[in-house]
């Protein structure tokens, strides 16, 4: 493990299609439904049609107002680098929480129940597979803040794939024992004085992957960045505990991209 601190079944049915030229690229990105049992959930799919081979593919999960154009920015920037990249909606069609109030209210019906959030990000992954254009032999997941919690539940289920990265996501658990199950490497980036994910539950998050023998994970912390620091809707006030932090928003997407250029190598 390294620690740095840096200062500075149901068939998809398709909605629509945006294509966006980018230099030789035409990225797609198609809107998909999908079930868990009666509810519909509504996620995205990205990719660049201009590549005609398999690629590896990404689920990317969003944050705690669920899938919007947030998300749905990054799986188009995931494109531009040659994955297919499925955003999950773990809330529903439709679920959008409008403010912190009711944001906080819907993640915690979800992070009170562990095995539902693992339950609709298989169900995402299991859509990503489906993707005509993915190599199903190299899977990997991303999160942001509420999205972070959920791929690592995700990888503590034991799901067979290459990685894990955690953007700003809360590391607690109710089941650290489950860290025994990872196979894929781990990849978390924090912000160093983010008062949602504090020193207790760092610390808390380094032993469950010791006790775990987690053999490949990483923890990056970032000084002087708070809670959601990839997102510029956050705002630039510290203050306030969440805020943009554009050189930890570079930074993180730099050490990802090097991440699954390595996890994905031939």
């Amino acid at each position: 493990m390294k620690q740095r601190s840096h200062f500075f079944h149901f068939s998809t049915a398709i909605f629509f299609t945006l294509s966006v030229p980018f230099a030789h690229a035409t990225i797609v990105t198609k809107t998909v439904d999908y079930k868990d049992g009666d509810t519909v959930l509504e996620g995205k799919v990205s990719y660049d049609d201009s590549i005609k081979a398999k690629r590896p593919g990404i689920v990317v999960v969003h944050e705690w107002t669920g899938l919007g154009s947030y998300v749905t920015s990054r799986i188009e920037k995931l494109a531009r680098l040659g994955y297919v990249a499925f955003a999950a909606d773990i809330y529903g069609k439709g679920v959008r929480p409008a403010n912190p109030k009711d944001a906080g209210a819907t993640a915690a019906i979800y992070k009170n129940n562990r095995p539902l959030l693992r339950k609709r990000v298989e169900l995402a992954l299991d859509e990503l597979k489906k993707q005509a254009h993915v190599d199903t032999s190299k899977l990997a997941a991303m999160g942001y803040c509420f999205g972070g919690t959920t791929i690592l539940e995700l990888a503590r289920s034991g799901a067979d794939l290459k990685g894990f990265v955690s953007f700003h996501g809360g590391l607690s658990t109710p089941t650290p024992e489950d860290a025994k199950n990872i196979k894929g490497e781990i990849l978390a980036f924090a912000g160093a004085d983010d008062p949602f994910v504090d020193t207790k539950e760092v610390e808390g998050f380094e032993k469950e992957m010791r006790d775990g023998h987690v053999k490949h994970w990483e923890l990056v912390k970032f000084g002087n960045a708070v809670h959601s620091f990839t997102n510029p809707e956050a705002g630039n006030d510290n203050s306030k505990g969440a805020a943009y932090n554009q050189e930890a928003d570079f930074k993180s997407w730099d050490g990802m991209k090097a991440f699954f250029e390595r996890i994905f190598k031939s």
